[in-house]
C-alpha cells in the first residue's frame, strides 16, 4: 500500500514535468498523509488552438476517496489506495476508473518493513525514491462527492500493485507510477475504457526505485521537515528474497 508520500519538488518542475501545467507557488511538503490535500493532475477543457502544451490542469482533492452513492463518509472506510488489479470491477473505484482516472505527482513514497511479532523486531520505515531523482507520477483516481446540503468535496486515491523485486523485502505493494510518455493515455477517458489502460498499471522495473531506511519520526503527522528524508543505519539490512532458492524466511535489502 501508500499511506504517506512527499512532493518537494519546485512548481516550475512539475510544470515542466506535465508539460506546462499552470500552476502557484507551493511549499515542499515531506510527509503526506491521508485525509490531508493532495494535488491532482486531470484532463483538461482544451487548449487554445495552435497551443503545443498538453491540455492538463491541476486540482486540489482529499486523500481518501468516497463514491457518489455513499450517504454519510463517516460510516464509509477512507480508501486511500485501490489495488489495481480489481479496481475495473469494484463498486467503489469502477466508475471513477472508467470517468476519472488521474495522476498524482510525488517526490517518492514512504513504506514500513514490519518484521513478525515473532521476531521481536521493530518496524522499520523507509524513504523510497526514483534513483534519478526527480518527480514522479502515480496512478489516482478521483471522485467528487455531495452531500444532502449540495456542498461537494473532491476526493482521491493512488492505485496500487505488486511489488517489484527492489522493494518486495520491504512491502508487497506499491504505488503504480505513469511513465510521461503514457500521461496523456492514463488520462484520456473519453477513448480509453479501462481494460485499455491495463497495461499501464504494472510494476515499475525492478531498480528504478531505491529505498533509504529513515527514522520513525515520519510516523508522527506532526512532523513535517526534511530531516524525515535523512538516512539512518539499521544493523540488519534487507535483501530481497533469492529467486532461485528456497525461501527460508531470511529476509535482507541492499
Amino acid at each position: 500500500m501508500c499511506g504517506r508520500f512527499a512532493l518537494t519538488v519546485s512548481s516550475v518542475e512539475l510544470s515542466d514535468f506535465f508539460s506546462g501545467l499552470d500552476l502557484n507557488d507551493f511549499p515542499a511538503r515531506y510527509n503526506i498523509a491521508p485525509t490531508q490535500p493532495i494535488l491532482v493532475v486531470i484532463s483538461g477543457e482544451g487548449r487554445e488552438q495552435g497551443s503545443n502544451l498538453a491540455d492538463r490542469r491541476a486540482v486540489l482533492v482529499r486523500w481518501g476517496l468516497t463514491p457518489g452513492w455513499v450517504k454519510d463518509p463517516r460510516d464509509f472506510p477512507l480508501l486511500i489506495n485501490a489495488r489495481s488489479e480489481t479496481a475495473i470491477g469494484k463498486a467503489s473505484f469502477r466508475a471513477a476508473m472508467r470517468h476519472r482516472r488521474v495522476l498524482i505527482p510525488a517526490s517518492g513514497f514512504y513504506e514500513w518493513h514490519r518484521p513478525s511479532k515473532e521476531s521481536g523486531e521493530k518496524p522499520q520505515a523507509y524513504w523510497i525514491r526514483p534513483r534519478q531523482g526527480g518527480v514522479i507520477a502515480f496512478a489516482g483516481l478521483m471522485e467528487t462527492w455531495s452531500s444532502a446540503d449540495g456542498s461537494e468535496v473532491d476526493t482521491g486515491a493512488i492505485l496500487t500493485t505488486s511489488a517489484n523485486s527492489g522493494i518486495s523485502a520491504i512491502h508487497d505493494r506499491m504505488p503504480v507510477v505513469i511513465k510521461p510518455e503514457d500521461f496523456s493515455r492514463w488520462l484520456d477517458c473519453k477513448t480509453q475504457e479501462p481494460r485499455e489502460v491495463v497495461d499501464l498499471m504494472q510494476p515499475v522495473q525492478d531498480d528504478f526505485f531505491e529505498a533509504v531506511p529513515v527514522s520513525d519520526k515520519v510516523n508522527k503527522v506532526a512532523n513535517m521537515g526534511p530531516d524525515l528524508q535523512e538516512p539512518v543505519v539499521i544493523e540488519k539490512p534487507l535483501k530481497a528474497p533469492d529467486k532461485h532458492k528456497p525461501d527460508d524466511g531470511q529476509l535482507s535489502f541492499f
